[in-house]
């Protein structure tokens, strides 16, 4: 490679690694704790997570509670497991009876109902930890005006792609020799730089990965589908189906005449879980809810240890039982939704069961120490007498601002998890704006120190000790609220429970120890 080539190379992987630094950590800091979702959300909400749930409910006695506060009738309703826990999505359609004068009308909805007790929540009363830092990682809190949050996350996402490739074409050369050398009493520059190396590459296929799917999941999937739409199919939506190999959602005629009998929708469940065991069914669809045009339609995915893009579906005439349609699950997806299939598996890291899920959580924090150590390494290389007094000081104030917003993130969400279960156990009328403001406001009061302090060792430090702290009270909190101490969960098999109470008290006694093992270098 050409010294021009490499110099272009090594200052636009320099460049963009500098500006996108602060909001990639914040990116993969949020997304690493959103692989543990699931488990924050139990652990949050008290409620241990049961196998094949969904299978499992009564939806006979769910759709009767729901039809107290609501008319039912002539809509379609469809109730979800769209991650593993306790509480169900529902969606209701406007309803076909045009005759509905009742409470809600004919207008639809959307809302949570809990599995077991079948009490219903709005978005803001079901908002969780795992929900938000899982929408942190893609700054869906940041959409101040329509779907800019998503934007910045796109572009940080495209931006960060571009950085892992150059870096890797920049070190290709010594990249095996770099990789085994590390120098810890050398000067900070080499420091920093065989670190950022070491970590760069064993992180690589994971950032890689990450950068790909996050690209495509946001600028692709999110805002390409719709021009490519409406520019070549001409807003023709069965035609893009059928080019996508999708089919179009399926209709049946409202006959105005209710069902006689009760609408059981237990047996449908039953049945197809008795056909396909290997299936986890995760959605039910009731189309024309009560009448006699009503059909049921059953779904699921096949389990990850079986296959990864497995789709099942039973469809079921409601007035006789008699199964219509059936696509078997080893029947596979179309091309285009296998591919889209595989994108969500790689960038969410759910298919490997929790060994996987550590995977990936390590390799999330791994990187977010490769951008710091990225933003240290352009640091100390402007540390030089031949730079301008000025230019050095606005680096170092740059620099600090940037490790300010990185490294407060640790004891601020630490802060959020003891605050929620200690403030938040009961149910709440506004439950997200509570939990934004226990994890915002002490985020920023802590960025606003460091940056006064102007002392990237003093942040580093501080941020250390309150994090370790912070994390040891997480799972003391827990057990003072709920009994659910460690060993309790351990023994009941609250797995979800005891992974979260584990992984904060080992982050805070891995934080502590960094904490001793940090000290100030001499010049």
């Amino acid at each position: 490679m050409g010294n021009r080539i490499y110099n272009i190379l090594f200052h636009t992987h320099t460049i963009s690694g500098i500006f996108i630094s602060a909001l990639l950590y914040i990116i993969f800091f949020a997304g690493s704790l959103s692989f543990l979702r699931d488990e924050i959300n139990a652990w949050e909400r008290n409620e241990p997570i049961e196998a094949d749930l969904f299978a499992q409910t009564d939806f006979d006695s769910m759709f009767k509670e729901l039809e107290k506060g609501r008319s039912l009738y002539g809509r379609d309703v469809t109730v979800g497991q769209r991650y593993e826990e306790q509480r169900f999505t529902v969606s209701l359609s406007n309803s076909k009876d045009s005759t509905n004068t009742e409470k809600l009308g004919r207008r639809g909805g959307y809302f949570y109902v809990d599995a077991k007790n079948f009490q219903s929540r709005d978005y803001q009363e079901n908002y969780s930890l795992g929900e938000f830092f899982y929408r942190l990682h893609f700054f869906a809190q940041f959409n101040v005006y329509k779907r800019s949050g998503y934007v910045l996350a796109g572009l940080v996402a495209f931006f960060f792609l571009f950085a892992v490739i150059t870096g890797l074409v920049v070190h290709w050369d010594k990249i095996v020799q770099s990789f085994y050398v590390f120098r810890p009493k050398q000067k900070w520059k080499t420091v920093w730089t065989d670190a950022h190396v070491s970590l760069g590459l064993i992180g690589f296929p994971y950032q890689f990965v990450f950068a790909l799917t996050g690209c495509f999941l946001i600028v692709g999937y999110s805002f390409m589908y719709p021009p490519v739409g409406r520019i070549l199919f001409k807003d023709d939506q069965e035609k893009m189906n059928r080019v996508l190999e999708e089919e179009a959602e399926k209709e049946f005629e409202f006959k105005y005449a209710p069902l006689n009998g009760p609408q059981s929708i237990n047996g449908f469940v039953e049945q197809t879980a008795e056909r396909w065991p290997e299936l986890h069914i995760n959605s039910l669809k009731v189309y024309n809810y009560g009448d006699e045009s009503m059909h049921v339609k059953v779904a699921g995915s096949t389990k990850y240890k079986e296959g990864l893009l497995g789709n099942g579906e039973q469809l079921f005439e409601s007035k006789s039982g008699q199964l219509l349609t059936s696509k078997a699950p080893e029947l596979g997806v179309s091309y285009v939704r296998g591919a889209q299939n595989w994108m969500l598996r790689l960038h969410y890291g759910d298919f490997a069961g929790y060994a996987g899920k550590v995977i990936y959580l390590i390799l999330g924090f791994v990187t977010c120490f490769v951008i710091i150590s990225g933003v240290l390494i352009w640091l100390t290389a402007r540390e030089k007498k031949s730079v301008d007094q000025r230019k050095r000081a606005f680096n170092r104030g740059l620099v600090n601002i940037y490790m300010a917003i990185c490294l407060s993130m640790f004891p601020a969400a630490a802060f959020c998890f003891n605050f929620t279960k200690i403030m938040g156990s009961g149910d709440l009328a506004d439950r997200k704006a509570m939990i934004n403001e226990s994890f915002f406001w002490p985020w920023l009061l802590l960025i606003l120190v460091f940056s006064a302090l102007r002392n990237t060792y003093w942040t580093n430090k501080a941020s250390l000790l309150l994090g370790a702290i912070l994390s040891v009270c997480i799972p003391v909190s827990n057990g003072l609220i709920t009994g659910n101490w460690l060993w309790i969960s351990l023994q009941k098999g609250y797995s979800q429970i005891f992974v979260v109470d584990c992984f904060w008290l080992c982050t805070g006694l891995v934080a502590f120890l960094a904490f001793l093992k940090t000290k100030r270098r001499a010049a």
